[in-house]
């Protein structure tokens, strides 16, 4: 299990990979090699996206090539550097959507929207603790991408970094969420509405409403809007308004006196 986590592989290796360095120096002799870094990469993130990150191994990969095993590790040193490249290009290649207008909040929330596009075109991404991601190209271009939301709000530095990672971490918990709604539909092979629709006799003969009035009220109206207990999108979407709501109240704080607001009304 430790390769199914960030920041696992050989610190050095890892960034010499990540910035592909060394850069060749010329034309070398020899065979020409079967593979690059990039073509590995490209086919382990498909694997990834088709059948999950477990799916994911080095003799898999070598089998799709149709190469010996041992002749992978000739371009990365194992697993855990692989997922560091992996996520490395998915962040380079993400998209990049045009805010619905020019304030901060609605950059911000064009970032957002750009991970959760992120997550759900590439559902293992989400899976994966970064609790130190090594910082290669697709990863420092993001960042700053995602940074210049947040440029022209009178926050400091610090607190610009720590609003853009309050607003990612927001995104990803609901990816996780999502991923384990996704989950256990698999597992069950039922909807969240086919589950509670398959026990809702059961349910009916040992839930008492009488003792549990708001609890009641509160997941008849949620059944009601939604056709299942909760939803995803509604949780997102709500959950990223009020975030954003929470920094416009930050925000506000380092105005100067008479500075027309940028606040923007949630929708």
């Amino acid at each position: 299990m430790a390769a199914q986590r960030s920041s696992v592989g050989e610190p050095a290796k890892t960034l010499e990979l990540l910035w592909r360095q060394p850069e060749p120096s010329g034309p070398q002799r020899g065979p020409k090699p079967m593979l690059t870094v990039d073509g590995l990469v490209t086919a382990a993130i498909a694997l990834a996206d088709a059948e999950g990150l477990d799916a994911v191994s080095m003799r898999g990969l070598a089998r799709h090539f149709g190469m010996a095993p041992m002749a992978l590790y000739t371009y990365v040193p194992g697993k855990a550097e692989l997922i560091e490249l992996m996520l490395d290009a998915t962040y380079a290649r993400m998209e990049r959507r045009a805010p619905r207008d020019t304030t901060w909040r609605a950059r911000l929330e064009a970032v957002a929207h750009d991970n959760a596009a992120l997550y759900e075109q590439h559902p293992w991404v989400a899976s994966i603790p970064t609790g130190r991601p090594p910082p290669g190209p697709g990863l420092m271009a993001k960042y700053e991408y995602e940074l210049r939301a947040l440029e022209d709000t009178g926050l400091g530095d610090v607190e610009m970094g720590a609003a853009l990672t309050f607003v990612l971490g927001f995104v990803e918990s609901c990816a996780r969420a999502a991923a384990d709604t996704r989950a256990a539909e698999l597992e069950s092979k039922l909807s969240d509405t086919g589950w509670w629709r398959q026990n809702a006799p059961l349910l009916a003969r040992v839930f008492d409403a009488s003792k549990y009035p708001l609890a009641a009220r509160v997941g008849t109206a949620a059944s009601a809007a939604h056709g299942a207990a909760t939803s995803p999108a509604y949780a997102y979407a709500f959950g990223l308004e009020r975030v954003l709501d929470g920094l416009s109240v930050l925000v506000q704080r380092k105005e100067p006196p008479g500075h027309p607001q940028r606040l923007v009304p949630s929708v």
